[in-house]
């Protein structure tokens, strides 16, 4: 069989676990694939179904429901930190790009790797994204083009080496966000939605992207990603990342430091990036709209979307 190269990204973001993010209007669009990519066939490969989101992205959702992670004393709800997705881009010229991240205990991370190099699936990064967490979690980060429904059998058969539960049955039950979502979202100047007991925002970079002379929507897992987990009494648990470009690393950093906002892993996602982009997790456990303020201060000091 041919092998087919594909990067995957190992990332929480939390990540993520993120909604589809609108484009920025001016981003220039790529040639349209030649091929439409038979989508049933996919789902079927990967044994659970897709949503598409904007820029003709289908996302695949894998939450590690299986895991109970405690991190600084709050339990860390799937959609929180815990969420490993993949994404699927149709290409000019047929076949996909992928990108994903899966999160994985330290005893799966290794086995799983050596599956995805069978299979061809590269990897761009191995990391963390909270810290004080325990068990220990990490996340590999996955870009690539290819078969779609080869690139979905070798995820599956990465994900049935680990406890990544089934897709269930039956859509869970919706959880009640006991947070102050209007006033989050008044001080970020950006809607959220609610998944998952956990308020989600993201917010997509202003200039276009390109990875390996590739426009790539944010919808691609690059959007700045803010997640609030309620922990009572208005208060909320808080972690995603910040997509930044060189210069705005360490502005962005003292914004967050001033503002009691940890910073907990920086590192890079893709390898062929353009421009070369940064990614920042974060973490601190606080008035809900307060911190919002701390991350909306960070915010104002990348090239993001403006409300």
């Amino acid at each position: 069989m041919k092998r087919l190269p594909v990067l995957v990204a190992l990332s929480l973001t939390a990540c993520a676990s993120a909604v589809g993010i609108p484009a920025p209007s001016n981003a220039p669009q790529d040639a349209r694939p030649t091929t439409a990519i038979d989508w049933p066939a996919v789902d079927a490969a990967l044994g659970r179904a897709g949503a598409m989101q904007d820029g003709g992205v289908r996302r695949y959702s894998m939450p590690r429901s299986d895991m109970q992670v405690t991190a600084a004393g709050v339990r860390l709800r799937p959609a929180f930190a815990l969420g490993s997705w993949l994404a699927m881009l149709p290409v000019a010229g047929g076949g996909v790009m992928a990108m994903g991240d899966l999160v994985l205990g330290e005893e799966e991370l290794n086995p799983v790797l050596l599956r995805l190099q069978q299979g061809g699936v590269t990897q761009t990064a191995i990391h963390h994204h909270v810290i004080r967490e325990s068990p220990r979690v990490l996340y590999v980060h996955v870009h690539g083009h290819g078969d779609p429904v080869a690139v979905a059998r070798t995820i599956r058969a990465a994900l049935e080496m680990t406890a990544t539960p089934a897709p269930p049955s039956v859509a869970p039950a919706p959880v009640a966000i006991d947070l102050d979502t209007a006033g989050i979202r008044a001080v970020l100047g950006h809607a959220g939605r609610a998944a998952g007991g956990v308020y989600q925002v993201n917010v997509p970079r202003a200039e276009t992207i390109r990875d390996a002379g590739a426009v790539i929507p944010p919808s691609m897992g690059l959007a700045t990603v803010m997640n609030f987990q309620p922990t009572g009494g208005g208060r909320a648990a808080i972690t995603g990342d910040f997509v930044m470009t060189a210069g705005e690393v360490n502005p962005v950093i003292r914004a967050l430091r001033e503002n009691g906002i940890e910073v907990t892993s920086l590192h890079n996602h893709l390898l062929q990036d353009e421009p070369r982009l940064f990614f920042m997790h974060f973490w601190a456990n606080d008035d809900a709209v307060r911190l919002a303020r701390g991350l909306r201060a960070a915010l104002d000091l990348t090239n993001s979307s403006r409300p």
